[in-house]
């Protein structure tokens, strides 16, 4: 008798059990649809970056075309927490704990992308999953790369020698398995903007005379963190030119940028998106336009929403907000 009257227990208990998780599923799947739906309006700004990616996150455009998690912009952020210093040292702490990695975009601007680890890793599940299907080989990498690199190495970037360190710790890596993960999108050869300086003098000295020149690096502008190297003596034989500064292309294969798989026609479209934003704006007669009709408008050269698009610019400081009797302005910020 007592067994059965245990049993009843047992079983009401689990039943309890399944109601109060199935209540939770349901209050989780309100919350995000809620988050999606909410207006930028009502959800510009918060106290909490964690709260302002998740809320971000929740928000972030559905592309049919395009198999890509949700990644937040660095400006984005920005835009929603007004304390900078609190943004910067709230996003390093996360990254430290790995909860999120940071990505340099190549944009050809100072554009840093955020994205959940555990989005992360699903992104890189898709890529593998689509080399299965292609029966490519040494696919073994992904594996070494989800466990070794990206468990190990938080930070943007990494040199090749380290790569490869952190790889062997899975097996002995080949040239193919680096040029394996460059192919899938998760590697991106390093790549810095360099500048030439020539004393006005000698642009017009004869051809072949050797000259002096500085080579100044401004990594700085395009990769923080990154030491310039001002102040390198040389000599170069170079042609005459009426200009005292040019530029050069440089590409260091020794070091590798992360990179997010797939995110090429969305960075093409965030580039294409930005200057249709301003345009727009710039064609109105104040440069103005109240934030709630802006919102609703569609852009026709970017894959992203207006909401996400608008995040970017006001963090970047392209945009500001002005707030008036009637709701939120959106203005075009003054050089």
């Amino acid at each position: 008798m007592d067994s059965v009257a245990e049993s009843s227990k047992n079983r009401k208990r689990l039943r309890e059990e399944e109601e109060q998780q199935q209540k939770e599923e349901i209050e989780d799947e309100e919350t995000s649809s809620t988050d999606q739906t909410l207006s930028l309006v009502d959800s510009l700004t918060f106290s909490d970056t964690m709260v302002a990616l998740r809320i971000m996150r929740a928000q972030f455009p559905h592309i049919d075309k395009v198999s890509i998690q949700p990644f937040i912009l660095h400006s984005q952020l920005y835009s929603s927490v007004k304390d900078r210093t609190q943004v910067d040292r709230e996003l390093e702490s996360l990254r430290r704990e790995k909860v999120l990695r940071v990505f340099k975009l190549n944009t050809g601007q100072d554009d840093y992308a955020i994205m959940f680890l555990d989005d992360y890793l699903t992104q890189v599940d898709r890529v593998v999953k689509r080399m299965e299907e292609k029966k490519q080989r040494n696919l073994e990498v992904f594996e070494w790369f989800k466990t070794h690199v990206i468990d190990n190495k938080q930070d943007p970037s990494i040199d090749d020698q380290e790569l490869r360190l952190l790889l062997s710790l899975g097996g002995k890596v080949k040239d193919e398995h680096i040029s394996l993960l460059i192919n899938a999108g998760l590697l991106v050869i390093k790549q810095g903007l360099f500048w030439t300086q020539m004393k006005e003098e000698m642009a017009t000295s004869p051809i072949g005379a050797i000259w002096t020149f500085w080579l100044a690096a401004c990594f700085d502008d395009f990769f923080p963190g990154i030491p310039g190297s001002n102040g390198i003596n040389g000599t170069v034989v170079a042609l005459p030119i009426d200009i005292s500064w040019t530029t050069r292309q440089l590409i260091d294969p020794n070091m590798y940028w992360f990179a997010i798989p797939n995110i090429g026609s969305i960075l093409k479209g965030l580039s294409q998106g930005r200057k249709e934003l301003l345009s727009l704006l710039n064609r109105q007669r104040y440069k103005e336009m109240m934030l709630a009709p802006l919102e609703k408008k569609r852009l026709r050269l970017s894959l992203l929403d207006m909401r996400f698009h608008l995040r970017d610019l006001i963090g970047s400081g392209h945009l500001k907000t002005v707030n008036t009797p009637t709701g939120l302005l959106v203005r075009v910020s003054k050089d």
